[in-house]
């Protein structure tokens, strides 16, 4: 099978749909506690469930966009997943990550989500794109202010003391 057809790049990472091919890095991601600390998600009950919810994930049928997965472009290797998602609840579009605890604290969050704000503000025209995070998420709070978003309120985070984030589309 070829791999998925890059949807972002950027100088050390490459976008792409995350299919089930990537169902065993998904679960591996997913079964590390303190990659999904903040989450609100649990860990996948086997690579077979996490396969079957990349097979089921309609967000980029339904909406044009999603999570996407993330890779290092050297050498292939799956960092995480980066990407944006549509809150019908909201309807507005939130912008995530998540990667392996190993390759934390080397920027990679922070290019991807440079990334895919411009890709929401440049190619699907959005006005705003949010964020939320657990409070307690130093690391993701600091990653969501170098990508420009601001703290516009607090939240309710899954039971955690949770904060929103927003940036509003630049002016041309």
């Amino acid at each position: 099978m070829s791999p998925p057809p890059v949807i972002l790049a950027t100088p050390r990472i490459e976008l792409t749909e995350m299919l089930p091919p990537d169902a065993e890095a998904v679960f591996e991601l997913n079964s590390d506690p303190e990659v999904i600390r903040y989450t609100g998600d649990g860990p996948f009950a086997s690579v077979e469930a996490a396969r079957d919810f990349l097979t089921a994930y309609p967000d980029y049928r339904t909406y044009g966009y999603g999570r996407w997965a993330m890779r290092r472009k050297s050498d292939g290797a799956m960092l995480g997943w980066c990407g944006l998602k549509y809150l019908r609840d909201t309807q507005e579009t939130d912008l995530g990550y998540r990667l392996y605890r190993r390759h934390w604290g080397q920027g990679y969050a922070t290019e991807a989500g440079l990334a895919c704000l411009a890709y929401g503000f440049d190619t699907l025209g959005l006005s705003r794109i949010v964020a939320r995070v657990v409070e307690a998420n130093v690391a993701s709070v600091r990653v969501l202010e170098k990508c420009g978003l601001r703290r516009i309120g607090s939240i309710d985070f899954d039971g955690e003391p949770g904060l929103l984030f927003a940036v509003e589309r630049p002016l041309p």
